[in-house]
């Protein structure tokens, strides 16, 4: 495998190797993102979700200390809707960091791709007119060599597309718990 993999370098051009690195860099930041921001949604959602479940029950009439909510509840008097907006949308744009990186990543990563397919692509032409007599045999591996890149750029994209979704629609899920809170304190103070 590590043979394999020496071959290919050895052959790509300085551009394609470029690109392989980007790629893995956009990779690891992607994996980056995903994983902090899934844990960190993870842990306002079970917090979000315990605050409403003591609203709904009775057992307060406040979000909990640890709810994005209570440091803007605590700071008025008579909670109001603008107090309330202004906390969901605090909170939801702090659990929500990063997911334009990951946008940014899954729509460029494939023209990244792209980029070095086609630089690989035009060098192996260049070389091949130099030759006499270049058969499919010859251009066949170049060719398939040079579209590394663009599989490289479309698995990145892939996955920073699929985290992005899976990230947003944890913060809807937020979003709605903390409406759902800011709607049963107001319910209570009307």
């Amino acid at each position: 495998m590590f043979d394999i993999l020496q071959t290919y370098m050895d052959k790509s051009s300085a551009i394609t190797i470029f690109v392989l690195v980007l790629l893995s860099i956009y990779f690891i930041i992607t994996l980056w993102i995903f994983i902090y921001r899934y844990f960190a949604l993870k842990a306002h959602l079970y917090t979000e979700t315990r605050s409403m479940n003591k609203l709904y029950m009775g057992r307060t009439k406040n979000v909990d200390e640890k709810s994005l909510l209570f440091t803007y509840v605590n700071k008025v008097l008579i909670p109001n809707k603008a107090i309330f907006a202004a906390a969901i949308n605090n909170g939801v744009k702090e659990a929500t960091g990063g997911l334009t990186g990951l946008s940014i990543i899954a729509s460029t990563s494939p023209f990244i791709g792209l980029f070095g397919t086609v630089v690989a692509i035009l060098e192996t032409f260049s070389s091949l007119g130099m030759q006499k007599g270049a058969s499919i045999n010859i251009v066949a591996p170049a060719i398939s060599e040079a579209l590394v890149a663009t599989a490289a750029g479309i698995a990145v994209a892939t996955f920073a597309y699929s985290f992005h979704l899976l990230l947003k629609r944890k913060a809807y899920e937020l979003n709605l718990l903390l409406e759902s809170q800011a709607d049963l304190i107001l319910s209570q103070k009307g």
